[in-house]
Order: C-alpha cells, then sequence, then structure tokens
C-alpha cells in the first residue's frame, strides 16, 4: 500500500466505525468546555465528567467563577487530581476573561495560550469543538496511533500535529481527531493492546510496531 492508499484506508475505517462522533467532554458552550478541557488534564473524561456538573451547578460562567475562591474551587475539582494548580488556573482565566475579554471565550489560539493553565492542546479543543475552527488536538491516543500507523515518527507531540495537519485534508481534521481519540480507546490502546482487533494497524501499521506486538507475545 502506498502512503496515500494508507491514509484513505484510515479516513475510511475511521468513518465507517465512527459515522456520529460523540464529545468526550460535557459542556454546553464554549466556557464550560474550556474549564473541562483544563480539568482533564492527566485525568480521565469519565471523572471530569462527574465533577465538572458539581462546579458548574455553582459556576458555570466566569463572572460567578471569580466570585468562589481559589480554595472553594480546589475543594470541588479535587477528585480529577493537580487541583491547587488546575484551581489556580480556572480563577485566573475566568478573571482575564473578564478583564480582557467582555467575558467571553478567544475565538483563536494566541489568545487562548495566554490564559493561565491552557496549553496549546488545550486551545485547540477548544477552537474546533467550540467554534468549528479547524485544528488537529494531539493527545495521547493520536501521538501513540500516529506513531503505530507509521504517519508519523513519534518524538514528540509538536511532530505528530505537524504530521497529521500535513497528511491529513483541514476540513476532516475536527471530526478525525476525535474518532482517532475514540479509536485509539476501544481498539488501540497503551496497555492490553490486542492488535488482532485492531485492524487499522495490523493493516497498515509500522512493520517494527507489529513485529515487537508479536515478539512480546511469544514471550508471554
Amino acid at each position: 500500500m502506498t502512503k496515500a492508499e494508507k491514509i484513505a484506508f484510515t479516513i475510511d475505517k475511521l468513518q465507517e466505525l465512527y459515522p456520529e462522533i460523540p464529545v468526550p467532554l460535557d459542556h454546553k458552550d464554549p466556557y464550560t468546555l474550556l474549564i473541562a478541557v483544563l480539568m482533564s488534564a492527566q485525568s480521565t473524561d469519565v471523572r471530569v465528567n462527574k465533577i465538572t456538573p458539581l462546579l458548574f451547578k455553582v459556576a458555570d460562567n466566569p463572572y460567578d467563577m471569580v466570585k468562589l475562591s481559589i480554595d472553594e474551587i480546589r475543594e470541588i475539582i479535587k477528585p480529577v487530581g493537580l487541583s491547587p494548580m488546575k484551581a489556580k488556573g480556572i480563577h485566573g482565566l475566568s478573571r482575564i476573561l473578564i478583564d480582557k475579554h467582555n467575558g467571553e471565550v478567544p475565538r483563536n489560539l494566541a489568545d487562548l495560550e495566554e490564559l493561565p493553565a491552557v496549553g496549546h492542546k488545550t486551545a485547540s479543543v477548544v477552537i474546533s469543538q467550540a467554534f468549528g475552527i479547524p485544528a488537529f488536538p494531539v493527545d495521547t491516543h493520536i501521538h501513540r496511533l500516529l506513531y503505530r500507523w507509521g504517519f508519523s515518527n513519534g518524538k514528540n507531540v509538536v511532530q505528530t500535529e505537524k504530521d497529521a495537519k500535513r497528511l491529513f485534508p483541514e476540513e476532516i481534521w475536527n471530526d478525525l481527531h476525535l474518532q482517532i481519540i475514540w479509536y485509539g480507546r476501544q481498539y488501540s490502546p497503551a496497555r492490553g493492546w490486542n492488535l488482532e482487533k485492531d485492524i487499522i494497524t495490523k493493516t497498515i501499521g509500522r512493520k517494527s510496531v507489529i513485529n515487537e506486538y508479536y515478539k512480546k507475545k511469544k514471550t508471554r
């Protein structure tokens, strides 16, 4: 298979598996999405989705959020982990949104990345999922799969994002990054990986990855 054929196969298979794409984090607007994505760092979406309703019941907009102290926010979000840093970030970015952006979440990467505790990946998720602006946020699943599929060298997420944007058509970025995430969770996880169920990697995957998989399987 040529590289172009591998890309086409991957896109077709993902679209077949996920014609309707669920958004991993529950939210109702750009602000609640921003907070949920920030909270998801080194946590699971399931855990975040249990805690955000408790936080948003008290404050679901920056004006109400700044009325809470950092300690009050931290107490609510403690189960998601890294709560001191995240609480400080949530309070700080809410204040900046009020002071600099009329309480609105900005629609561009540069302004989003200036907010406390908001990195490039978080900003990319917000502009793609909240505003429909093409972006390709790279999480651990996408980073792992693009290496397994031979589409990126896996050195770092910055390179993986560049490779993804170069290889895949811009008009499908927003759907595709979510489809890859769901595929990674269901069929190509980091742990407990069963290559027989992972049709994309089995069909077009990097030979060294596939060989290593079978080598490890023999030694078990």
